[in-house]
């Protein structure tokens, strides 16, 4: 742990509180960038009892006082949670009279088409059949109403739902997105007859085509507004009484922070909350070390996240997957399996080795935590194979325990496959980095890219320990160390930043002639925006505005996100020659036809306030080398392994595998071959020598 903040009442300080699933990792960063970390596990029952011991660990710990925060941001996994768990509201569907099925009906297409057991593909647990009702009213395909509301059967519908003790009411009309009248007249019958409920409507959620999946992220943002609100209410309380007086922000999907207010009116942002701020602090520490190219591996307790970073910017999806079903939310571009630190080892029908999927997360965890818990774990294989250190695991706040990882390994692995112990943990170690190999490959090779022209960027407190061993399958030859991969998702949450999105469907030639409406329509949606940024406190002079056009050729079922350049000589023009450009890159061709423009976007950016800077980075003054031990990196057996204190190298050391580099939120395995050089920031950079 870096040396403790001084309090004074000059210093202001900025909280990074990113909840895993088995630690909740906290950054505490002071004036001149100085920063104070700690992994508290998970409370899973109650995820926001860590937060509240982590805000009492910063005050008696490191002495910071209340009133001296003002950058408060957090990570959460409460909304996809919610979703994994099935904890979210008991909700009710108002649709088009006639078309209160889409959500169950989906899309023709079929991942498992010869299962003998057909279950339902689509979110049908969001809103059973008797909580789906028809409202008589329509809009036509040019917005124009065809049908006038019945606001009977809106009540009568509603008043049904009550009965039935609906928590919460999504609203999706047909063509809802060209003329909102009907859903918003909706809305404020709801309101009138059940105050405080809460209602998402997709006018106001997605405002675009596509009936099945404007619908179902809809439901998807009702489902979570009860939970997440009470959970954010909570949260704020807790930060009153102990006298936090800075506003609340929270990390959206696609890598930028909202603040409470606003992400409570659209929760479903919040999905991959702490795998996208991962990704933010992994660009911070490239563009630090000046590379641009790189493939972070964020490895925790229960899962890996792995997201490519091209040219110092994070691909983003227009939407997502979470718990197999396909969500409209724009999202940093993160595929995550199920492997970390945490994975169970068994062994399958076939007397085959598997890690995974399912862990032990932090209750009981892996059997060396010693909180009961009996199952191998990716771990407990990382403790017998000499890797950890059982005395200085998150820092020493845990003491792991060797026998019970070597009897766990013994008596689930070893013995039914009549190995060794130790060759049993060196199979799971193998087992997990294939997996999370294969995992890296589908975000690069998957789209065309070779992996040998990236670094590697392992984060979590698994990252470090498992990069080299990637880096050797992969055939990359840098690998990135940030100075605190442990906690890089909360140091993630300071640095990203406040962000705002407006869109709308916008179905107009790609030609001159939609050029004054396009102009019109981004005007309105930057209102949108800055109206947001008010909200927030942040000044107009401080945003930056992207624009965006989802646009297809004409006849394609699918579009491409293309940049909107309005100071262009000629913006149409240009948009064009970005769209065929991109066609060209994701496609490999692009054809002179006629295209169309569907939805446009508008992307507003500020920095956040609080500390900005970064502390020139020098040694602790501990001495370098630590008592060395033995770890088994091959078959060939144990090999004695220099251990050194991470804080104790200064810029310009070299530590050359085989070794160990041991800090308070991870350990650095260098392989035989390797070579670790402390950079100019600090950041370790590893290559072969």
């Amino acid at each position: 742990m870096t040396s403790r903040a001084e309090s004074t009442s000059d210093n202001q300080f900025e909280i990074g509180i990113d909840i895993g699933g088995t630690f909740t990792d906290v950054v505490c960063r002071g004036a001149g960038g100085r920063a104070n970390l700690v992994k508290i596990p998970t409370t899973r029952a109650n995820p926001s009892e860590a937060v509240r011991l982590a805000l009492h660990h910063i005050k008696d710990k490191w002495h910071v006082r209340p009133e001296e925060i003002r950058h408060f941001v957090h990570g959460t996994t409460v909304a996809t949670n919610a979703v994994l768990e099935r904890k979210g509201a008991t909700l009710g569907l108002l649709a088009t009279q006639g078309f209160k099925d889409v959500l169950e009906i989906g899309r023709q297409n079929r991942r498992a088409m010869y299962d003998l057991s057909l279950a339902p593909q689509t979110p049908v647990f969001l809103a059973p059949g008797h909580q789906r009702k028809g409202v008589r009213e329509r809009i036509d395909a040019g917005g124009k109403v065809l049908i006038p509301i019945d606001e009977e059967s809106v009540r009568r519908a509603v008043g049904e739902l009550l009965e039935q003790g609906v928590q919460a009411i999504a609203v999706c009309f047909l063509f809802s997105f060209l003329n909102p009248a009907h859903e918003r007249r909706a809305r404020e019958i709801i309101n009138d007859m059940a105050p405080g409920l809460m209602v998402s409507i997709s006018s106001d959620v997605d405002p675009a085509f596509r009936e099945y999946e404007r619908t179902c992220v809809t439901a998807f943002d009702a489902y979570l507004k009860p939970l997440v609100d009470r959970y954010l209410a909570d949260m704020e309380r807790d930060l009153a009484e102990t006298g936090v007086d800075a506003p609340l922000q929270l990390m959206q999907s696609r890598g930028g922070t909202a603040s409470s207010p606003v992400a409570r009116r659209r929760p479903v942002r919040l999905f991959l909350s702490g795998p996208a701020a991962g990704v933010i602090g992994g660009r911070m520490v490239g563009r630090e070390v000046k590379y641009d190219d790189i493939i972070t591996v964020d490895i925790g307790g229960t899962s890996s996240d792995i997201a490519l970073i091209n040219q110092g910017k994070p691909l983003i999806s227009s939407e997502g997957i979470i718990d197999s079903y396909v969500v409209r939310v724009p999202m940093v571009d993160v595929n995550a399996i199920g492997a970390g630190g945490g994975s169970i080892a068994w062994i399958d029908g076939a007397g085959s080795l598997k890690v995974g999927p399912s862990s032990a997360g932090s209750e009981p965890g892996p059997a060396c935590y010693g909180r009961g818990g009996d199952k191998p774990t990716v771990t407990d294989a990382s403790l017998v194979l000499g890797y950890l250190n059982p005395d200085y695991f998150a820092g020493g706040m845990l003491e792991l325990h060797p026998d019970l990882a070597w009897r766990a390994i013994e008596t689930h692995i070893a013995k039914p496959l009549g190995i060794t112990a130790e060759q049993a943990a060196l199979g799971i170690h193998r087992v997990v980095n294939s997996n999370m190999a294969e995992g890296i490959r589908l975000v690069s090779v998957g789209r065309g890219v070779d992996p040998r022209g990236f670094a590697l960027l392992p984060l979590g407190g698994g990252g470090p320990i498992h990069a080299n061993a990637l880096a050797r399958e992969l055939g990359i030859s840098r690998i990135i160390i940030p100075l605190h991969p442990g906690v890089l998702s909360a140091t993630g949450l300071l640095d990203a930043p406040v962000e705002h999105e407006a869109s709308v469907a916008f179905s107009k030639a790609l030609d001159p002639s939609s050029l004054d409406a396009l102009r019109e329509v981004f005007r309105e949606l930057d209102e949108q925006c800055f109206e947001l940024m008010r909200a927030e406190h942040v000044s107009k002079a401080d945003v930056s505005a992207l624009h965006y056009a989802d646009v297809c050729y004409v006849g394609q079922s699918y579009y491409l996100e293309v940049l909107v350049d309005l100071d262009a000589k000629d913006p149409i023009a240009k948009l064009r020659q970005n769209f065929l450009e991109k066609h060209n890159e994701v496609y490999g061709h692009s054809t002179d036809v006629p295209a169309q423009i569907v939805n446009l976007r508008s992307i507003h950016q500020a920095r956040p306030g609080g500390t900005r800077e970064t502390a020139a980075y020098a040694p602790n003054g501990q001495p370098r080398r630590k008592p060395g031990r033995k770890v088994m990196i091959d078959d060939t057996g144990y090999v004695d392994a220099e251990i050194v204190e991470r804080e104790a190298l200064g810029v310009g050391d070299t530590v050359k595998g085989p070794a160990i580099i041991e800090q308070v939120d991870t350990t650095t395995v260098v392989f035989p071959g390797w070579q670790a050089l402390v950079s100019d920031s600090g950041h370790l950079v590893i290559t072969p020598f």
